[in-house]
Formats: structure tokens, C-alpha cells, sequence
């Protein structure tokens, strides 16, 4: 797997990378116009996350959105969807908490431990670079999480997260 997708205006300055690593490893990049603390920020409070987390063509939305992100502190997301009944739960604990600069969260839901996901913040000048890496338990998993799908919404949800941004910053320079 390896993609480059973009579809605004930014999308050749602004793609999101999504690549194999390794049978267990995937990585996703993707460069923000913001900085660091306002992309980070993005990533913690529930209220922003609620904005861009879910790509909006799945046709799903958040029931909840509860994260307390510090150190040992936890994370649940609940979302609904037409063709099911119940609502879906994701849920972990956040292992590490730098401020602005790094996060990593595990994802409990699956039967075998789910992937442990890192996401670095790196400043460059006016704008963030952010990468997400999933490290999967069994090579089984990573190929699991590809074929039903849930690998493929970053783009999407990144685009998102741009939209979010140019009105964060907008908000920002008005107030």
C-alpha cells in the first residue's frame, strides 16, 4: 500500500502518505498549514475531533466523543451508522502525552490487542508536520484493518482536519 490523495486546493503542497512499513507497520504524513500547538489541539479536544476524525463519505457520526488526553489517561469515540443497529465503540489509553509535539494511544477494541499509534508534531515553520504510525500486533491485523477498509479514511479525514484549521486560524486573527 502505498498512496499519495489530496482534492483541495492544497493537494499537491498538502497530500496525505499512507505506506507499508513492514508486515506490521503503517505510516501516514501529511504536512498542515498551522502550527504545532493548534494541529495538536486538533488531535486532543473532543469538540475539534468531533470536526474532522470521521471521513464524512462513511456515512457515520460521533455519538461521543470523551478524551482525557494526558498519560495514562483514556479515550472513547462511539459512532453511529445507518446500516447498523448498534453504535460502534473505540476506545483505548493514551500511553504518552507530549504537549504540541507527540501522542501515543493504544486502540483496545480488538479481540488480539489492536495497534499501538503514535502521531509526531513537528513545527516547520508556519506549518506542521504530522505523522501517524500504527504498529499492529500480527501482520494477520495490519492486513485485516487494509482489507475491511478502515486504513483508507486518513485523506479524507485530513482534508477535514485542513478545513478545521483555516477556520481555527480565521477565528484566531479575528479575536
Amino acid at each position: 500500500m502505498d498512496e499519495a490523495k489530496g482534492s483541495n486546493s492544497n493537494a499537491t503542497k498538502y497530500a496525505t502518505t499512507v505506506k507499508r512499513k513492514s508486515e506490521r507497520e503503517l505510516v501516514v504524513t501529511r504536512t498542515f498549514n498551522g502550527p504545532a500547538h493548534i494541529v495538536f489541539d486538533a488531535w486532543t479536544k473532543p469538540e475539534l475531533l468531533q470536526r474532522w476524525w470521521l471521513p464524512k463519505s462513511c456515512g457515520a457520526s460521533f455519538v461521543s466523543c470523551e478524551t482525557d488526553a494526558r498519560t495514562g489517561g483514556k479515550y472513547r469515540f462511539v459512532f453511529s451508522h445507518a446500516s447498523s443497529e448498534h453504535p460502534m465503540a473505540f476506545f483505548g489509553r493514551y500511553v504518552e502525552v507530549i504537549p504540541d509535539s507527540r501522542l501515543v494511544w493504544t486502540n483496545d477494541e480488538g479481540e488480539e490487542g489492536g495497534a499501538v499509534t503514535t502521531v509526531t508534531f513537528e513545527q516547520r515553520g508556519a506549518e506542521t508536520l504530522v505523522t501517524m504510525h500504527d504498529l499492529y500486533p500480527s501482520k494477520k491485523a495490519l492486513d485485516d484493518a487494509i482489507a475491511s477498509g478502515s486504513t483508507s479514511g486518513s485523506g479524507e479525514s485530513f482534508e477535514q482536519l485542513d478545513q478545521l484549521l483555516v477556520n481555527l486560524q480565521a477565528s484566531v486573527a479575528r479575536a
